[in-house]
This record gives structure tokens, sequence and C-alpha cells, in this order.
């Protein structure tokens, strides 16, 4: 909207865009620098405010600000995980983890402090967030495993690898982004159907899930590839059969 001599005009927010607007630019601070050095007075900068009206949306202060930026990256983070119930399981995988990790690069020192904990500004209200965000790609997984009631065993592997998942990406972060994030990518997959593999060896249910998953995969897929790979590793090991 412009006004009649042709500079733009001023339009006032409502409560929800004002709101919005500064939980995005908290959260582009909080995704280069650590919560704790992170003050009000660099987020009113940040979102081109006074300190008041930031403090007008957020009474509670820099906590009820944190938290609520928290929430809002863990909203995006709880999808990261959601496809449709077709196709192959290791190109849905691959696709949730492309925005999972998109996320990560992102987001750098924000995501290291929402998973490693130990800020000033850490309260059970932010733990019990992040372990939402755990909890709900552990649902979608098992969505994508079409299991509505997993067993001890399958349950374990799928939070084992989600554990695995963030600590890959922390360790990634620490080593200056390497390997590439297509590499990081496709090992978390190869990881997950080895893992999968592995636990189906003792449990009937997961056996189970891994040759309903196998059935869709192609030759030239993912579990294609990785048993090509796979194979040469272990040849010399028929002694152990």
């Amino acid at each position: 909207m412009t006004s009649a001599t042709g500079t733009p005009a001023y339009r006032r927010l409502s409560v929800e865009e004002r709101r919005a607007q500064l939980l995005e630019a908290a959260l582009s601070l909080f995704a280069h620098r650590a919560p704790e050095e992170v003050s009000l007075d660099d987020v009113a900068e940040a979102a081109g405010v006074s300190r008041p009206l930031v403090y007008r949306y957020f009474p509670g202060g820099k906590q009820q600000l944190y938290e609520a930026a928290l929430r809002s990256a863990a909203d995006v983070l709880e999808q990261c995980f959601a496809e449709p119930a077709e196709g192959p399981l290791t190109t849905r995988l691959a696709r949730a983890l492309d925005r999972y990790l998109g996320f990560v690069d992102q987001h750098d020192m924000g995501f290291a402090a929402l998973l490693q904990g130990g800020s000033v500004v850490e309260t059970s209200r932010t733990t019990a967030i992040v372990d939402g965000v755990r909890r709900a790609a552990a649902d979608h997984i098992l969505s994508h495993l079409s299991v509505t009631e997993p067993g001890a065993r399958l349950r374990m592997t799928v939070r084992m690898w989600i554990t695995a998942v963030e600590a890959a990406s922390l360790i990634w972060l620490d080593e200056g982004k390497q390997p590439p994030l297509d590499d990081l990518r496709d090992g978390l997959v190869d990881q997950f159907m080895a893992v999968l593999t592995a636990t189906a060896c003792r449990d009937p249910e997961t056996a189970h899930v891994v040759r309903h998953a196998l059935a869709l995969e192609t030759p030239e897929g993912p579990v294609g590839t990785l048993a090509r790979r796979v194979l040469p590793v272990v040849s010399g090991a028929a002694h152990l059969l």
C-alpha cells in the first residue's frame, strides 16, 4: 500500500503479526548466539521496535520470549518428519531429513542450545518442549512404518535413531558443517535401515515391518545401494557362518 505521494503507507500490525515479528527476530538471534547472550534490547533492535513494546507482548521478559521462540521452532521441527504415506520408506526419510537438517543448517547456535541445554534460561518447560519434538518425530516414523502400537524393541530402535540424528547434527555443526548435508542425510538413512534390520533379527514385529518396507524399495534405491556396499565388506566373514 502506498500513499498519494508514492511513499509506502504505514500499516499498524495486528497483535498476531507483531508477536510473530518479535518471535522471528528472536529466532534469528538465537540461531547465531547462545540464548544467554541475547538480551531484550537485542531483540527490540532486530525487530525495529522499542524495548517496552517487547515487554508489552512478553511481560515475562526474556524467559517468556525464549520459551515462545523455542515453541515456535519446535512447531517447525515436529513437522519435519510428516510425509505422505506413499512410496519407499527411504525416500520419505530422506525428504524428512532434508527439512530437519535444513533447519539445523539455518539455525546453527540456536539448534545447539536447544538440544544441549545448560542455558541459563533452561527450565522444565523448555525441556518438555524439546522432548515433545523427539516424541513427535518418533510418532511420525512409526506412522511411516504403519505401526500404531509398537512393541518395546521397535519403539526403542526408533527413539535411539532419533537420538543419533540429533547427535549427528550437533557433531556436524562442531565439525564445521562437514560432511556435506547430502552425505549426512544419506548416511543417516542407511543407519536407520541398518539398525532396523538388526532389531528385526531379534524381534518378530520389527521383522514384519522390515519385510514390508523392503518390498517397496528398488535395486537403484538407497537400500539396494547399501546392500551392494555392505557385501564386499562382510565377504571375508564367511567363516562365521
